[in-house]
């Protein structure tokens, strides 16, 4: 399995593979470059290389480092199959498992099949790849159309969502918690914090006095933490707003349990950058939380509008804050969406559904091959 990092807390889904896959797992991560472990050594240099060049917009020669480190590790490990999270990392490898005849399946998050900067410089790299691709997974219908109009096939491609952690994320009871909203995601664009804001200042505005206990509770970090931070000042939302910066699952999880509902404004950022679909979206769901969210990239394929949660369209501040009223003065419609939103993770979208939707696609390809 490649991958372009495990470190980072919001690459929960990368981590899930690595440890729930039935499989004996041996795992390359291009941001390391441990000196005791040469092969792990050979592969983040390679991919440190890559990056140079692919800001040169040298693609056919970015691919050439990692392609050889993996041609040779192919030829000693000799694996089944090969497991690459990124479609821009799976260009960077694809052509060491066509000259190996290794099957390659490229697992497609989010912005690499979305973003100016991923699908709009290596539009013909993905070509190439998806010729090459014995298998691909993608985590939304609107992201499957994508590929497939660049040529991929539509049977050899697993829609599946990375899921929530059922061990972990239980216990919301939105009736009896206060009126207090939480937003988990990366403050960048596509996760819309900004629009979260302004939404919830309506809210403020419009029941402050009859609700005194109204709050917004955001978690993660990015570029656009500080214009976040600006805009709740500037709104006088001090006192009702509280960034708790970057947590891990387990404390995302207990904060689920102590608020009435779970906010997300997502949409398509400038540079085309898209969602997949939210693991945040359907941990909260998974928690019991009703969830107020966007009809944006896979997420109406989770969060059904009326029955688990309230959707409104991309930059539909107002619908959004909305919906927040109608949570914050009823109470017992939040349990009822919450009480919904479980039983449909529950029945269809942990990671134990992903990993056994995966771990069929692989046995799939890796027969193929042996035939």
């Amino acid at each position: 399995m490649l991958a372009p990092t495990r470190r980072a807390v919001s690459e929960t889904f990368i981590r899930a593979n690595v440890e729930g896959l039935p499989f004996q797992v041996s795992a390359l991560f291009g941001d390391e470059r441990p000196l005791r472990r040469p092969i792990a050594l050979a592969y983040g240099l390679a991919i440190l290389l890559s990056k140079v060049l692919t800001r040169l917009r040298l693609l056919r020669l970015a691919e050439m480092p990692a392609a050889c480190v993996i041609w040779w590790v192919i030829g000693r490990q000799r694996p089944d199959a090969v497991l690459v999270d990124f479609g821009f990392e799976a260009v960077r490898v694809m052509e060491a498992c066509a000259w190996r005849q290794v099957p390659l399946v490229v697992h497609f998050r989010g912005s690499d099949a979305s973003a100016d900067g991923r699908l709009g410089l290596l539009r013909q790299r993905y070509q190439r790849l998806l010729s090459i691709a014995a298998g691909v997974v993608v985590k939304s219908r609107p992201m499957a159309e994508t590929l497939q109009a660049l040529g991929a096939c539509p049977e050899r491609m697993l829609i599946s969502p990375s899921g929530a952690n059922a061990r972990l994320f239980s216990g919301s009871e939105p009736a009896a918690a206060p009126p207090v909203f939480l937003a988990v995601g990366r403050f960048v664009e596509k996760k819309g914090p900004l629009h979260t804001i302004r939404a919830f200042a309506m809210v403020c505005e419009a029941l402050g006095a009859e609700i005194p206990d109204l709050a917004l509770w955001m978690v993660g970090d990015g570029p656009l933490l500080p214009d976040a931070r600006a805009l709740v000042r500037s709104l006088n939302l001090d006192a009702r707003v509280r960034f708790f910066g970057s947590r891990d699952q387990k404390a995302v999880a207990q904060l689920m349990r102590e608020v009435r509902g779970f906010v997300q404004h997502s949409l398509v950022a400038a540079d085309g950058d898209s969602e997949g679909n939210p693991v945040a979206v359907m941990e909260a769901q998974l928690s019991a939380l009703p969830v107020v969210a966007t009809r944006h990239a896979g997420i109406p394929e989770v969060v059904l509008d009326g029955e688990t949660g309230v959707l409104v369209e991309e930059g539909d501040v107002q619908g959004m804050a909305a919906a927040m009223m109608r949570l914050a003065a009823d109470p017992g419609l939040a349990a009822h969406l919450g009480d919904c939103g479980r039983r449909r993770i529950q029945e269809g979208f942990t990671i134990d559904h992903h990993l056994r939707q995966l771990a069929a696609l692989l046995l799939k390809v890796m027969g193929e091959s042996e035939r």
